[in-house]
């Protein structure tokens, strides 16, 4: 668990203290359990929103928890390739090293504590796998896939690729020094993440110690969802119990409250959350497979395309890696 950390967190930035008589605390109106499934090649996922209502995820349409898996030699698993048009899919790494490559030219190699962040706007091809090394000797593989909607008046956008280290991410922590976040895109009190977004929206990974709290200042106007990526803990101040695999949805205020459970397990030893907001783009869906569009008719327009070669074509060669490599 995570690469990206600090010796010592009370040097870094605080987020303030939070006055109780004077904020609006979100309550949690739902918390669900991930079923489990396979992606790709055959990789274990979680299927986080699985159960949400599309409203209250509005701008996010799809989450996938990749592992935790240790793979033992010769069984890492990618995914082949594949289109996506009208939405941009962002890939956080928590452990393990993972490939991608589009027909766009945006690629590279992320490892723990990277984000690569993919514009599929009017439309690519890619592929996302484990370098040829890792399949080799196996090892420990963790991550997410968060598929963030695009407006209408983007989709047909040009596509984009950024590729985000970890060591770029805002870090900062609470008033008692309890928790790490880190700032992926967006802002939380002023401090801001990385990545650049079309759709306005904020992504942090926090990792909360033994029976410490978090009051976590966030944007009225924006939706908030905490996924429990390891550990146990409550969330609202009515201390609704989480565990590993489930997401808590928050409704409105301007401040969400969440704490780490005081006996934690020795294989997750802190409380780790992925936390994501956005402003709802408030459009029709029309979601279907790799595409994301507003109308049944635009969908059926991106899979004709696709078919008619207009989405790009697989590149003969793989385009250069982090290292300054070409894989054959």
């Amino acid at each position: 668990m995570p690469a990206i950390t600090v010796d010592d967190v009370l040097v870094l930035p605080r987020l303030p203290h939070v006055d109780p008589a004077a904020t609006a605390f979100r309550p949690v109106r739902r918390i669900v359990t991930a079923p489990s499934g396979f992606e790709g090649e055959g990789f274990p996922v979680r299927r986080a929103f699985a159960g949400v209502p599309m409203p209250e995820l509005d701008p996010f349409i799809h989450l996938d928890q990749m592992g935790e898996v240790d793979y033992a030699p010769g069984e890492p698993k990618g995914t082949p390739w594949h289109p996506h048009r009208g939405f941009e899919t962002v890939t956080y790494i928590i452990d393990g090293i993972f490939d991608h490559q589009d027909s766009n030219g945006g690629g590279g190699t992320i490892t723990d504590g990277d984000t690569q962040w993919m514009t599929a706007g009017s439309g690519l091809l890619h592929i996302e796998a484990p370098p040829e090394h890792l399949v080799v000797s196996g090892g420990l593989f963790h991550g997410l896939q968060l598929w963030v909607n695009l407006p209408r008046v983007a989709k047909m956008n040009p596509p984009r690729y950024q590729d985000i280290r970890g060591r770029e991410s805002a870090l900062l922590t609470t008033p008692d020094g309890g928790a790490l976040l880190r700032v992926i895109a967006g802002e939380v009190d002023g401090h801001r993440g990385p990545g650049t977004t079309h759709t306005d929206i904020t992504i942090t990974h926090v990792t909360v110690q033994p029976g410490a709290r978090v009051d976590l200042p966030w944007r009225p106007d924006f939706n908030a969802l905490v996924y429990v990526l390891g550990g146990k803990g409550t969330v609202g101040t009515d201390r609704r119990p989480v565990h590993t695999g489930q997401l808590a949805v928050y409704g409105p205020g301007d401040v969400l409250t969440f704490t780490a459970d005081e006996a934690q397990d020795s294989h997750t030893p802190v409380l780790d959350l992925y936390i994501m907001g956005g402003k709802p783009i408030r459009e029709p869906v029309a979601h279907y497979g790799p595409f994301v569009m507003n109308t049944r008719a635009e969908l059926a327009q991106a899979f004709e395309d696709y078919q008619a070669g207009k989405l790009g074509v697989i590149p003969a060669t793989r385009v250069p890696h982090a290292g300054g490599q070409e894989r054959p």
